[in-house]
């Protein structure tokens, strides 16, 4: 087990508890809905993921070592969604979510502070448990976004269900 008290770290990114899991929130999106502009909404759902999985790869590369540079500006973890690249956007996404799980598996790395440490104050003390919990947070706030968008386009709830509550 995992020291996520008594949630796994599959549980806190992938099997969610909380909320709906990522997957089943983007089920069946074709590429034209998932890059759907919806009036007066900033960005697409594929644009969304697309953003989840740059902080989310970032962060599983921080804590691998690798010393990726936080970013200048905040429109650089926006990248552009190319016409009817949602499919690869998705699996992406999916796939680093695998990889941040595989991260944490190892319950001795989760307190090891990321090195080098992130060049933003408020993340320069982060270990590799803080990161993995930042990116569930993260994922959370904006998979909502997805979930708005995806019911303003009469969407939802996706073919598999929803919570009902």
């Amino acid at each position: 087990m995992v020291p996520f008290g008594a949630m796994s770290v599959r549980e806190l990114l992938i099997d969610t508890l909380a909320h709906i899991p990522p997957a089943s929130a983007l089920e069946r999106l074709t590429p034209d809905e998932a890059e759907r502009r919806v009036p007066g909404a900033t960005h697409s759902i594929a644009e969304i993921v697309a953003h989840m999985n740059f902080w989310a790869a970032w962060f599983c590369e921080r804590c691998d070592g690798t010393p990726a540079p936080m970013v200048r500006s905040a429109a650089t973890g926006w990248p552009d969604v190319a016409p009817r690249s949602w499919p690869v956007i998705q699996g992406q996404f999916l796939s680093t979510l695998e990889r941040a799980v595989a991260i944490g598996a190892d319950p001795g790395r989760l307190a090891a502070p990321i090195t080098p440490a992130v060049e933003f104050p408020p993340l320069a003390h982060m270990t590799i448990h803080d990161a993995l919990v930042h990116v569930s947070t993260h994922n959370a706030h904006h998979l909502g976004q997805v979930i708005i968008l995806r019911q303003l386009m009469g969407l939802w709830p996706p073919p598999a269900g929803s919570y009902t509550w």
